[in-house]
């Protein structure tokens, strides 16, 4: 006849090893404060993130992706389009269809003159917060220095 070697929870207790009670109890204390400490230790660290000069501060509405709404007008998602959300991990824009988003973007020109979305990052309140131009003309009034990812007047 076969026996098993490990203790299963079906196992009579006479038939566990000594002091598996024992280690099971010291076990949950350190399983308490590990779940605990993990999301402290995330919030904490969020990443700066890095936006390219190009990148433009708009309002995306995804409604029926590719198809979206910028700043009011209709646009789309141009193929391989990355959203990243205030984690900065990719979002598939279909979790975001009818959700209002302010969003840094930048675009993909066709030759025929129309624009397709090609990243998108969906900003948190702290990015929403600094300042960050919303059209071309606008951009060439200022200038971005990229590592404090801050915008200031051009001077004259």
């Amino acid at each position: 006849m076969p026996r098993c070697d490990r203790p299963t929870a079906a196992m009579p207790q006479r038939h566990r090893p000594p002091g598996h009670r024992r280690r099971l109890l010291l076990s949950l204390p350190l399983l308490a404060l590990l779940a605990q400490a993990t999301p402290r230790a995330h919030a904490q660290h969020q990443v700066r993130r890095a936006f390219p000069a190009e990148a433009l501060r708009g309002t995306l509405l995804v409604l029926d992706a590719p198809e979206v709404r910028l700043n009011g007008e209709a646009a789309r998602l141009a193929p391989g389009a990355r959203i990243r959300d205030e984690n900065n991990l990719l979002a598939m824009s279909a979790a975001l269809t009818g959700r209002r988003l302010t969003v840094n973007y930048t675009v993909e020109a066709l030759f025929d003159g129309s624009v397709l979305l090609r990243d998108v990052w969906i900003l948190r309140a702290d990015e929403i917060a600094n300042f960050w131009p919303r059209s071309r003309e606008e951009a060439a009034r200022y200038q971005l220095d990229p590592a404090a990812q801050v915008w200031s007047r051009r001077s004259a």
